[in-house]
């Protein structure tokens, strides 16, 4: 038969049951709790109470009713249970929702001042760097350069030296781009270009014999024609913070400078930090960049994103809530690097892989690049690349707007995440993520023919390993030159026989 369950002793059971008992405390410090939480214990109090009142009229019911209505209401308690499951991990255990001190203390400095500089107090020279396609002008007119100079006044004008690359916009791209240009305030180079010249751009002999140009090299030209301003200027600077078209908050594009992998004194620790960049409020997007501290690709791209191969050092940081991520690689529409490594003689610019029938993207060699490279300080030395989540940047605005909400329920993804990994089979088998640099190797390579009837073949061969080899993957897609309206700007080769 049905019971009942009086609400003001399972208000006072629950209260214990969630940690809001009153031992140890004086009724003084009773009272003085915040009417904000009294509302919501009690609200939650009453919920719980309907459920278990639901509950137990079910179970009152259940063997006096025939299959069809029992199996409807079996439904109904799962459902329940789930959805009590769900509003129980939002409220009390969100994920990536509460950063660590030093984030809010930069967040409130940022809000109590309309002070330029005001979220760089110790005047640190960043050197901001983005590629722009935006054919209808509605990147730089619209959300993205909103935020942008919101950015450079955070910073201090006189701290930042902007540069922006476009090429192939049209001409409302053009004039979007000089609106903007006019409107910002620091040191910048901004370039628009009807095209990209191809002349200086390597090319492949593919199968077939025709000369292409590899996607992966036009990417890393186009990537590195931002930075050309950084490499010519004597001025030194303290951190680059490269930037997607994305949508953005500007105070926590300062956070993922400053407060990433703080040390005791609020420092941040980093050769290269990056956001999580996502194409609707639950999928993360950069998937091609990114790869766990093992090297290995990640799952399927919902959190936590990382597999449980290996270690699974990258997963364990993500389910612990920690602000640096550890991984090989990473981009996340917005990252920040260490600019020393972008200066001087020994600078480092974005690449391709040298083989042809190996892709690999320029986000993610960058990564291998700056790991392999000398450290800068002795204190540098045992830092890499991290991902950050509480740093998050979306496409659309959109799906902008529905992050702050979606990521209080992600820690209930994290069993299925497992298990649906599994069943497809991820991450996929990549036979180069461990090798190391020098590594002399026996491997089968595309060789090109000269191109009068030898069309080229596949031969075992031996090859001295490169330092990113986790990056890439059998592949190539070359750039579509005489490109049609609608139509996409690079397709895919298909791979010989024997590479695959």
């Amino acid at each position: 038969m049905p019971i009942s369950v009086e609400s003001d002793e399972y208000e006072l059971e629950s209260a214990l049951l969630l940690g809001w008992g009153r031992s140890g405390r004086s009724g003084i410090e009773w009272r003085t709790q915040t009417f904000a939480l009294r509302w919501t214990r009690r609200k939650l109090s009453a919920l719980l109470t309907r459920v278990l009142l639901f509950f137990a009229r079910t179970v009152g019911v259940l063997f006096g009713l025939g299959f069809r209505r029992r199996a409807s209401l079996y439904f109904r308690v799962i459902l329940g249970g789930i959805l009590v499951l769900i509003c129980l991990t939002g409220i009390f255990w969100p994920s990536y929702t509460h950063p660590p001190p030093h984030y809010q203390t930069l967040r409130d400095r940022v809000q109590r001042s309309e002070s330029y500089g005001r979220g760089n107090i110790q005047n640190e020279k960043i050197f901001i760097a983005a590629v722009l396609y935006d054919p209808e002008g509605v990147i730089a007119n619209g959300k993205w350069g909103h935020a942008l100079l919101q950015l450079i006044e955070l910073l201090g004008e006189q701290n930042v030296f902007l540069s922006i690359y476009e090429n192939n916009s049209g001409p409302d791209g053009d004039d979007a781009l000089h609106a903007f240009a006019n409107q910002v305030t620091c040191n910048k180079s901004i370039v628009s270009e009807p095209g990209l010249s191809l002349g200086a751009l390597p090319r492949v002999t593919i199968p077939g014999g025709d000369k292409r140009i590899r996607r992966i090299d036009y990417l890393a030209e186009v990537r590195n024609r931002a930075l050309q301003p950084l490499q010519n200027s004597d001025k030194t600077y303290n951190k680059v913070l490269y930037l997607n078209d994305v949508i953005f908050d500007p105070v926590e594009a300062v956070q993922l400078l400053f407060c990433t992998n703080a040390d005791a004194n609020g420092v941040a620790q980093y050769r290269a930090a990056c956001a999580v960049d996502f194409s609707n409020a639950f999928k993360f997007y950069d998937t091609y960049a990114t790869r766990d501290l093992e090297g290995y690709g990640i799952g399927l791209p919902f959190y936590p994103w990382f597999t449980t191969a290996g270690s699974a050092q990258s997963r364990q940081d993500v389910l612990e809530g920690r602000d640096s991520v550890r991984v090989r690689s990473c981009w996340g529409g917005m990252v920040a690097f260490d600019a020393r490594y972008f200066q001087g003689r020994d600078s480092i610019e974005f690449r391709a892989d040298s083989e042809m029938f190996w892709d690999a993207s320029e986000c993610c060699i960058i990564h291998a690049d700056i790991q392999s490279a000398a450290p800068v300080t002795e204190e540098s030395r045992n830092l890499g690349s991290y991902m950050n989540p509480f740093i998050r940047v979306a496409y659309d605005g959109r799906s902008h707007s529905w992050l702050w909400l979606t990521r209080r329920f992600e820690k209930l993804y994290s069993l299925p995440h497992n298990i649906l990994n599994h069943l497809v089979g991820f991450p996929r088998y990549n036979p180069r993520r461990t090798e190391t640099f020098g590594q002399m190797l026996m491997s089968p390579l595309w060789v090109p023919g000269d191109g009068e009837g030898d069309q080229g073949e596949v031969r075992t061969i031996e090859r001295e390993a490169g330092n990113n080899g986790f990056c890439g993957r059998r592949g190539l897609e070359v750039l579509v030159e005489d490109r049609l309206p609608d139509q996409d700007g690079f397709e895919p080769i298909r791979v010989p026989t024997g590479l695959l």
